[in-house]
C-alpha cells in the first residue's frame, strides 16, 4: 500500500517509516515545504497521512487512487471534507494521541506568561540579566491561588485540570454542555470571562466557535487576565487581542496557533513583549508521533482488510 506522509521527518522518523515495508506499507516522507514534490507524489498515493498543510479539492482531484486521508492529530478543518466525501475517500483522525503533549505545552505557556520567561531569557543572553525593568516585578506570579477557566473539557483539559489543581489553582470550565463525570464547576461563558485569571482554549474551530474570544468577550475578561490558545487561531479575534495586550486589559498571551498559518514575520503579535509564541507544535513530541503511527498503521491494515476504520469522521 502506497502511503504519502507529508511531514518534515527527522532521520529517526525516516528510518522508522521505512521499516514499515515489512508490514506491506511503502511510506514516502514528503516535506511540507515542497509543494512540487507533494503534488507529483499524489497520483500514486492510496493513503495520505496529514499534519497541517491544507488538503484542498485540487490536491484530492489529482489523487485518483486515494482511499484514506489520515489526520495525524484531531482537527480536520484543514481537509476539504466535502470533496473527500464526494470521492468516497475516508477521513479519520486520532483523538487522544497528542493530548498529553498538548496539555504539557499549555502548562508551559501559562508559566512562561506568569514568569516572563521570554523577556528574562532575552535580557540574560544580552548580559543584562540583573537589569530587568522593575515594573515587571508586580506582574510576576504563580499558578497557585489563580482561577483557570478552561473553554471545553475534552481530552486535553481532562489531563491538564488535575495538574493545575495539584499546583493550587481553582478550575472552572465552560462549553456547549457540562459533563456529569467532571467534578469541576461548569459555568456560563459570561461567568468564566469575569472570573478567570487564566483563560485557556480547548475547542475545535467550527460553527459556533469561530471568533469565540471576540472584542466583546475580551472586554468582558477579568482585567489583567492571561490568555492561552493551543487549539486553533480562528477562535480569537487577533486584532482585538493585540489591542487588549497593548492596553493591559490582557496581561499576557501564550499562543501556539494563529489565524493565518504559518504565521508571517510581520504578525503584530510578535512585536509585543507580553506574548509567548510557538509554531503550532503543542502536539509535537516523539511520544506523540509514536502513538500516532500505531493508529495510522492500524487503519492502513483495516483499509486493506475491508474492516471498519478507527475514528472515522467522514
Amino acid at each position: 500500500m502506497n502511503v504519502l506522509f507529508r511531514f518534515d521527518g527527522a532521520p529517526w522518523l525516516a528510518e522508522r517509516v521505512s521499516s514499515l515495508a515489512t508490514q506491506g506499507l511503502s511510506v514516502r516522507l514528503c516535506s511540507e515545504q515542497e509543494e512540487s514534490g507533494y503534488l507529483s507524489a499524489l497520483p500514486d498515493a492510496e493513503v495520505l497521512w496529514h499534519i497541517l498543510r491544507p488538503i484542498t479539492a485540487d490536491a484530492i482531484d489529482i489523487a485518483p487512487n486515494l482511499k484514506l486521508i489520515q489526520k495525524i492529530g484531531v482537527g480536520v478543518n484543514t481537509i476539504d471534507l466535502e470533496t473527500a466525501k464526494k470521492r468516497g475517500i475516508a477521513v479519520c483522525n486520532m483523538p487522544g494521541t497528542n493530548s498529553r503533549a498538548v496539555a504539557e505545552l499549555t502548562l508551559l505557556l501559562m508559566l512562561a506568561c506568569l514568569r516572563r520567561t521570554v523577556g528574562f531569557d532575552t535580557l540574560t543572553r544580552a548580559g543584562q540579566g540583573w537589569s530587568w525593568p522593575v515594573e515587571w516585578q508586580g506582574g510576576l506570579g504563580e499558578i497557585a491561588g489563580r482561577t483557570v477557566g478552561l473553554v471545553g473539557f475534552g481530552a486535553v483539559p481532562r489531563l491538564l485540570a488535575p495538574i493545575l489543581t495539584a499546583m493550587g489553582a481553582e478550575i472552572i470550565y465552560t462549553g456547549r454542555r457540562s459533563y456529569p463525570d467532571v467534578h469541576f464547576p461548569f459555568v456560563t461563558k459570561e461567568e468564566l470571562l469575569a472570573r478567570a485569571d487564566i483563560l485557556s482554549l480547548h475547542v475545535p474551530l467550527g460553527e459556533g466557535t469561530h471568533g469565540w474570544l471576540d472584542a466583546a468577550s475580551i472586554a468582558a475578561l477579568k482585567p489583567g487576565a492571561i490568555v492561552v490558545n493551543v487549539a486553533r487561531g480562528g477562535l480569537i479575534d487577533e486584532a482585538a487581542l493585540i489591542s487588549a495586550l497593548k492596553t493591559g486589559q490582557i496581561a499576557a498571551a501564550g499562543l501556539d496557533v494563529f489565524a493565518t498559518e504559518p504565521a508571517a514575520a510581520g504578525n503584530p503579535l510578535f512585536s509585543l513583549p507580553n506574548v509567548v509564541v510557538s509554531p503550532h507544535i503543542a502536539w509535537l513530541t516523539r511520544e506523540t508521533i509514536e502513538r500516532s503511527l500505531v493508529v495510522a498503521i492500524e487503519n492502513c491494515r483495516r483499509l486493506a482488510a475491508g474492516e471498519d476504520l478507527l475514528h472515522r469522521v467522514a
